[in-house]
């Protein structure tokens, strides 16, 4: 085991800052625990946490790189990702449009199917993200040698995994703080506007990806 520890360094600190670099998982993140208060948000970790084992289970099973070689495969898997961050996008307003965002939970409070929803909302924020996809299929045929084994290979998986929720735990923990939360809590429905925003931002990018793919496509 301690033969692949430069691996697994060097594997460890390209996730870690990764990880930390703002993206949708933040953002749902910092969403979530402001609205709904700190064990909502740390579901949503928790979430986020379980959906890289998707990216980590199909890499394993060489569907990655199936999907690097085809390319049109690699578009459905934006158009999906884009799919689900427009949805959120407008579930985002409709929860703008409603003037009662002022909620007062303990932080220890989760209303009924809270916990719930939050984890579904943090795995699929994660499971869609064809960033992600990307990211995973790099980090294991560029740093990850073809000679270390699957169960090796499996254990990076793990602690991606754990590094993820424990991360985003971190991030619920600290928006969840009654200050930061009221400050925030007091935007009403404009929070919930910037973050669909934030999120529409997300979703035309990955179509822009997915049309300069076309373009190169129909140019060859």
């Amino acid at each position: 085991m301690t033969s692949y520890y430069p691996e697994f360094i060097s594997l460890a600190l390209i996730h870690l800052l990764a990880v930390i670099a703002p993206g949708p998982d933040f953002a749902v993140t910092v969403r979530q625990s402001v609205r709904e208060g700190r064990l909502a948000g740390m579901w949503v970790a928790i979430g986020i946490g379980a959906g890289i084992s998707v990216h980590v289970l199909y890499t394993l099973l060489g569907v990655g790189a199936l999907l690097h070689t085809h390319p049109s495969l690699m578009v459905v898997a934006k158009l999906a990702g884009a799919a689900y961050l427009l949805y959120l996008v407008f579930s985002f307003l409709r929860s703008a449009g409603k003037q009662a965002l002022v909620v007062d939970l303990a932080p220890d409070a989760l209303s009924q199917g809270s916990g719930r929803r939050s984890f579904v909302l943090g795995f699929m924020t994660n499971a869609t993200n064809p960033k992600a996809t990307l990211f995973f299929l790099a980090i294991f045929t560029t740093v990850v040698s073809a000679t270390t084994p699957l169960k090796i290979q499996a254990l990076y998986g793990v602690w991606m995994c754990l590094v993820n929720a424990g991360w985003f735990v971190l991030v619920s923990l600290l928006f969840a703080r009654p200050g930061i939360r009221q400050k925030f809590l007091r935007l009403g429905g404009r929070l919930e506007a910037f973050m669909a925003l934030v999120f529409l931002a997300f979703a035309l990018r990955l179509l822009w990806d997915v049309g300069g793919s076309w373009l190169e496509a129909a140019a060859g």
